[in-house]
């Protein structure tokens, strides 16, 4: 069956696991040429030598510019130049704003936000050069936020509002942009923080709908890999979130506060208690990547 996606280039960054490497497989089994880009270089050569020729892979932090424009221009001479971005790299702290360092809060929002403007500051001239097609990865966390996800949530809203605005930026230019809002998707990433702290599990029992589901990265791909296919404007990954997401407003009221501060008054000492017993401000994926950033300055 022949795809939209045959012998585009795809570059993905946080390409080395989840989401992003699943995605990597799911494009490529399309036709598509696909530069991982990511901070593992065993992962994603192990990653480039499962898709078979044609593909390349870059080592690369998402918050150092240079880093990022070698990579592009290693994607240039390896593939020929980029159809397609996924803006994927993102990491998660641990806790509250009062048990997590000012440096946790603000490092999840320079990988998350600031690395996805960094990303598509690199590739623009790239991709608007074949007019081509974005797509940021914001979350369920942008439709309502939760306790002990200031920042993450902080910096998902703001892909998403960056997001709508570069697509009006560029709808003349022939430049499509996408953004993609995932929930719980079943990654290293989530399972950390489910193994980490037994309070995030007891919420998410308790949450409502597709606030509460737990979606395979399998299925998350897919949908990924259909909505690049269709340049498709907005994505939710379950489906169903949609639905919240036009019902956002709702879940911004008082009242809605009032039902969360309820329970948030038990959640958040619980919670408080639990990150510090773990003494990670980050899960284990996610405190690896910033210490290999870390180390590589």
């Amino acid at each position: 069956m022949s795809s939209k996606l045959s012998g585009k280039v795809v570059l993905i960054t946080g390409a080395a696991r989840g989401i992003g490497a699943e995605t990597a497989r799911r494009v490529a089994s399309r036709g598509a040429r696909v530069s991982l880009v990511g901070m593992e270089p065993e992962r994603l050569a192990s990653l480039a030598r499962e898709l078979g020729p044609g593909h390349a892979h870059f080592e690369c932090d998402v918050t150092d510019q240079r880093a990022l424009e070698r990579a592009v221009a290693g994607t240039k001479s390896a593939l020929g130049g980029i159809d397609v971005v996924v803006a994927n790299a993102g990491i998660a702290n641990n806790g509250t704003v009062a048990v997590n360092s000012v440096e946790a809060l603000a490092r999840t929002i320079e990988v998350n936000l600031t690395g996805v403007i960094r990303t598509v500051s690199a590739t623009l001239s790239e991709v608007t050069a074949r007019r081509g097609y974005y797509l940021l990865v914001s979350s369920a966390a942008a439709i309502h936020a939760l306790p002990g996800m200031s920042a993450y949530a902080a910096s998902k809203i703001g892909v998403e509002h960056f997001g709508s605005s570069l697509r009006m930026e560029l709808a003349h230019k022939g430049v499509g942009v996408g953004v993609a809002h995932p929930g719980w998707i079943d990654t290293d990433m989530v399972r950390d923080t489910k193994e980490d702290l037994p309070t995030f599990r007891e919420l998410l029992r308790k949450l409502p709908g597709p606030f509460g589901k737990m979606t395979s990265v399998e299925i998350c791909a897919e949908a990924f890999a259909e909505a690049i296919e269709r340049r498709q404007r907005k994505l939710y990954v379950p489906g169903s979130l949609a639905i919240m997401a036009g019902l956002r407003t709702l879940l911004w009221t008082s009242a809605a506060d009032w039902l969360f501060a309820r329970d948030a008054r038990k959640i958040v000492p619980n919670l408080e208690r639990e990150v510090q017993a773990v003494g990670r401000e980050f899960g284990r994926q996610s405190v690896a990547a910033v210490q290999r950033a870390t180390n590589a300055q």
